[in-house]
């Protein structure tokens, strides 16, 4: 594939949820989940031109992904595109010009085809995206329980693939959070694990793929030298610092890499 279309996770994790997707004639935000003013920050660390943002696309209406968006719409005239089952979630969402779509369709933005596809979460009706141009695709799938076969379709063989691998099942079940809780995270409303996104890379990576991005790592019951250490073993990759935070396949082709809740990640 030619390097069309680029990812910038500004945040990811469940104090809150940005990352703008660049394509060849713009950019869109998918989710707004902490302030105007961290959001730019974390974009001025990427060097990026926010004022290229045409779109603000929403997975779902959890304060995590949608907490900064009303002061964001203060200062942006673009469009804002969510399903009508997450708009009606939230009275100030629903105050707000969404064009709604649903969970299986196509739109253009930005100089890019995007399909969405539905998810499997506590919330109303969540969505992911694949991201395409005639040369160049990118996934993101965060916030959800399961992978069904629409979600397997959609991040077949893209570039770019942006996965949840929220926790490691072992320090779920041993660390701090309530049974109701653990069984909420681990259920198939909840998120995907290292091992459940590690086996979905068997069928998702294909010779196009070059970079798995790990999303919303749970901070309490997960750790990024943990989650690399899982995906890399599903796809033949070694690590390639000491601490384990990424790998790569010996013949260089894929990386695997974890974005974070405190520092910004680009991938072109």
């Amino acid at each position: 594939m030619t390097p069309q279309i680029h990812l910038h996770v500004l945040v990811s994790g469940s104090k809150g949820n940005a990352a703008v997707v660049e394509g060849p004639q713009g950019s869109v935000l998918v989710d707004c989940g902490i302030s105007r003013r961290a959001l730019f920050a974390r974009a001025d660390e990427l060097g990026l031109d926010m004022s290229r943002i045409e779109a603000v696309l929403l997975t779902h209406e959890h304060t995590d992904h949608v907490g900064g968006l009303t002061v964001f719409c203060n200062h942006f005239d673009g469009a804002l595109v969510a399903t009508a089952g997450t708009v009606a979630a939230r009275p100030f969402l629903s105050k707000l010009p969404f064009t709604l779509v649903g969970h299986s369709d196509t739109l253009e933005l930005a100089g890019m085809q995007i399909r969405t596809f539905p998810t499997s979460h506590d919330v109303a009706d969540p969505m992911g995206f694949r991201f395409s141009t005639s040369d160049d695709a990118l996934g993101f799938c965060t916030d959800t329980g399961v992978l069904g076969d629409e979600a397997l379709e959609s991040l077949s063989n893209v570039r770019i693939l942006a996965l949840e691998s929220n926790h490691d099942e072992r320090m779920l079940a041993a660390g701090p959070y309530p049974g109701y809780l653990k069984q909420r995270v681990g259920g198939t409303r909840g998120h995907l694990s290292n091992d459940q996104a590690a086996e979905a890379l068997g069928q998702l990576v294909g010779k196009d793929t070059e970079t798995v991005v790990a999303m919303h790592l749970s901070q309490k019951n997960n750790r990024p030298s943990v989650c690399v250490r899982a995906l890399a073993e599903a796809t033949g990759a070694e690590p390639i610092n000491d601490v384990a935070t990424q790998a790569r396949t010996p013949d260089g082709h894929l990386s695997i890499c974890a974005a974070a809740q405190d520092r910004p990640l680009s991938i072109w």
